[in-house]
């Protein structure tokens, strides 16, 4: 009998031998990546980046799809098998030309890294007026990954990561409102939905895709310092998390409690690595191992069971193909 992970039925740790303390270097030490390719969204910055030159170092050929390909090409400058192209997540046209010209290439694609996301950020909507999160966070990884289904299927083997957060318990997905038009906008409330989105999406990818041997995963990479994520956050939403006192000085708990970026790649790594899960797929994971599922309790460790939920998904995957108008039947 297939298992799948809806409603959370695979969702228990299975002793990885890594934990909170991890790095990316660590845990994919032994893996070699020669003649892979991988795609990455945000591969140029935070742990993008750190994700790109750890993969690269294993010798995998890295594709970074940028907004601002001179900022890319700055930070990516030195580093070996990386191929800079221009793509706008916010854009689905830019998206489909990144995608069409890939696959013009001829190439498999071993993994697919959705890890570029924004947060805190002020209401803003596309050109379809979707909310700014829903479209970058999650919509643009579901029309990523169907724009480039063919190349997976044809790596005979391939894994498609979806870089989510622990904040996905701010918020289930709002199938009634999903883009705000009919209760007050709440940056934070729209970043949770668009995490649960993201981890819904793994859950259904993974069990159309595995017949494929295409498996997909969600994960939380830890709270991390040094990263663009809060760039546009004002100052008192970060006091009004107990992360700051009045001055803006962050709080040594919560200094102490931030992952370094080559720990929070960690998990994007392993994910997209470890044999451990070559017959597990639609799990959500951190720290480097399957997440345990959360409990009732608000902002408890792990997932939230919402977040694997059979009907939410497969009805996700409906609104997906709806509002962005791409069949995805995945055959």
């Amino acid at each position: 009998m297939e298992q799948n992970n809806y409603q959370g039925a695979l969702q228990q740790p299975i002793g990885s031998g890594f934990n909170v303390a991890s790095t990316a270097a660590e845990v994919i030490k032994g893996i070699d990546l020669k003649g892979k390719i991988a795609i990455i969204t945000g591969g140029n910055t935070g742990i993008g980046l750190e994700t790109t030159k750890t993969l690269a170092q294993a010798g995998a050929t890295v594709i970074i799809p940028a907004r601002d390909v001179e900022k890319a090409k700055r930070n990516l400058n030195g580093i070996a098998r990386v191929e800079i192209d221009p793509m706008d997540l916010m854009d689905p046209a830019s998206i489909d030309a990144f995608a069409k010209k890939f696959l013009a290439s001829g190439r498999p694609l071993h993994l697919l890294i959705n890890n570029a996301g924004i947060m805190w950020v002020p209401l803003r909507r596309d050109s379809r007026g979707i909310e700014s999160q829903l479209a970058t966070n999650y919509l643009a990884q579901f029309q990523l990954t169907a724009r480039l289904w063919s190349a997976l299927k044809q790596a005979n083997g391939a894994r498609v990561i979806n870089v989510s957060s622990h904040g996905h318990q701010f918020g289930t997905f709002r199938f009634d409102d999903p883009n705000f038009q009919k209760r007050e906008y709440e940056t934070l409330q729209a970043y949770g939905q668009s995490k649960t989105a993201s981890n819904l999406f793994a859950l259904e990818l993974d069990n159309r895709g595995k017949s494929f041997d295409v498996r997909a995963y969600s994960l939380h990479p830890g709270s991390i310092g040094g990263t663009e994520l809060g760039r546009e956050a004002p100052p008192e939403l970060f006091r009004k998390m107990g992360f700051v006192d009045e001055e803006g000085n962050m709080f040594p708990e919560i200094l102490a409690s931030l992952k370094t970026i080559p720990q929070g790649a960690a998990t994007t790594v392993w994910c997209a690595t470890t044999p451990l899960l070559d017959s597990i797929g639609g799990v959500y994971c951190e720290d480097a191992d399957i997440a345990p599922l959360a409990s009732d309790s608000e902002m408890s460790p792990g997932v939230k069971r919402y977040s694997l939920d059979e009907a939410d998904a497969k009805r996700l995957w409906k609104w997906s193909e709806e509002v962005s108008g791409i069949s995805f039947p995945v055959v």
